[in-house]
């Protein structure tokens, strides 16, 4: 990190929590930036015991198993940011967020070479249905039979979802041999020679495999259902690596069990378990031709190094300069710092007239504004204030009393 001045408030005072086995090297980071009071667990926390835990941390770290609800923002008074440290956010409410301005966020591109080369190895796996030989090997039985087993080149990918897994896995794909064809609700520019389906029924019916690729939302659960399942071509194969609701399971695996599929890998489910250990149990358990993984996908070494560094740097360029580039709930705004000046953060409800009455309570007492900068959305407002440093201290508590104020804090 570049040299800048000391945060007003002083580092070893932030009390951070790290849950579910946040990568060590991220926790190094902090610590030898200044940030010692660091706590790491390895697992996820309930709601019940994060509102415990959560009271005076200022910064919180979490992966995809714990839920920072409403109730648990509004255990946390102190609470600045919550780093996920994966792709996904749906595990914190937003909204609550937004409304608390405490700023979120994510590495929403760290592990996606991660995802996209498990996606072509589980197809080449599946179309040479190697689960059922290699089950046949460790049983004694000498399988040795090409009937059933395919190349992949040639052979067409369906992507559902063509963002940023799914169109590194079109390039992937086409560097050996598929074809590729996907079907995105909004308009993409394709990658090589990959084509949009016109619909998701097309898409389905000329796929030899099929892989999803679309967050979870209420127009994504069971996407794939009892309608559509008829619509895959005969003998297809079915990849999801993208989020658990997304596939009705059952009827899955009723297709699977009737050979209208003839094979699956799927590596996220509708129920995980909390921790390494926990019993699991799916439809799709002792079926042929079927990979199952424990949501492993982005689980690799280089892929939780990059997220640790991808959101280590977002949490740090907030703490210590205010910069909310990548942060899904307070407004986006980067900026140099300044020297000679005093930078104050103000996260106020998005209501007319706040801007006016800040730059009023300051120059009716001739306190002088060397900087500023606003971005608003919906619900909040984010000013930064680069003050005169002999008046800084003045301006904090007059910004406190600002009519739709939410969180005003001394940056340095």
């Amino acid at each position: 990190m570049s040299k800048q001045a000391s945060t007003s408030y002083p580092k070893e005072k932030i009390n951070i929590l790290f849950l579910e086995n946040i990568s060590d090297k991220a926790v190094a980071q902090f610590k030898s930036n200044g940030y010692v009071n660091v706590k790491k667990l390895s697992g996820a926390l309930s709601e019940d015991d994060l509102i415990r835990e959560i009271k005076d941390v200022h910064l919180l770290g979490i992966r995809s198993k714990t839920k920072v609800t409403e109730k648990v923002l509004a255990a946390a008074p102190k609470l600045q940011a919550v780093g996920c440290f994966c792709i996904g956010v749906n595990q914190v409410d937003l909204k609550a967020a937004t409304r608390a301005g405490v700023t979120v966020f994510n590495a929403p591109y760290s592990n996606t070479r991660s995802v996209a080369e498990l996606v072509i190895g589980s197809s080449i796996m599946l179309i040479r249905r190697i689960p059922d030989k290699n089950k046949a090997a460790h049983a004694g039985i000498w399988m040795k039979d090409a009937s059933g087993s395919y190349e992949l080149r040639g052979k067409t990918l369906g992507l559902v979802g063509y963002g940023n897994i799914g169109s590194q896995v079109s390039v992937l794909a086409e560097a050996i041999g598929m074809k590729v064809m996907f079907y995105d609700t909004e308009t993409k520019l394709p990658l090589g020679n990959a084509v949009a389906a016109k619909s998701m029924k097309e898409l389905l019916g000329k796929s030899d495999i099929v892989s999803l690729h679309v967050p979870e939302t209420g127009l994504t659960k069971n996407l794939i259902n009892k309608n559509n399942i008829k619509q895959f071509k005969p003998g297809a194969i079915l990849i999801n690596y993208a989020r658990g609701e997304v596939v009705d399971l059952k009827v899955l695996s009723n297709a699977l069990k009737e050979g209208a599929l003839s094979g699956a890998a799927v590596d996220v489910y509708p129920w995980e378990p909390e921790k390494n250990g926990d019993q699991f149990e799916t439809p799709l358990q002792g079926l042929s031709n079927v990979i199952l993984t424990p949501h492993i996908g982005g689980s690799t070494e280089e892929a939780q190094q990059n997220i640790g560094e991808d959101v280590s740097m977002k949490l740090f360029q907030y703490l210590e300069r205010g910069i909310t580039n990548g942060s899904h709930t307070v407004p986006a705004i980067s900026l140099p710092p300044v020297d000679g000046a005093h930078r104050i953060l103000h996260i106020h409800k998005n209501t007319p007239g706040v801007l006016s009455a800040i730059n009023t309570a300051l120059s009716a007492n001739n306190i002088n504004i060397v900087g500023q900068y606003l971005k608003t959305n919906d619900e909040i407002g984010y000013v930064v204030l680069d003050i005169d440093k002999k008046l800084s201290r003045k301006a904090v508590e007059l910004l406190k009393d600002v009519k739709g104020t939410i969180k005003v804090r001394m940056l340095y």
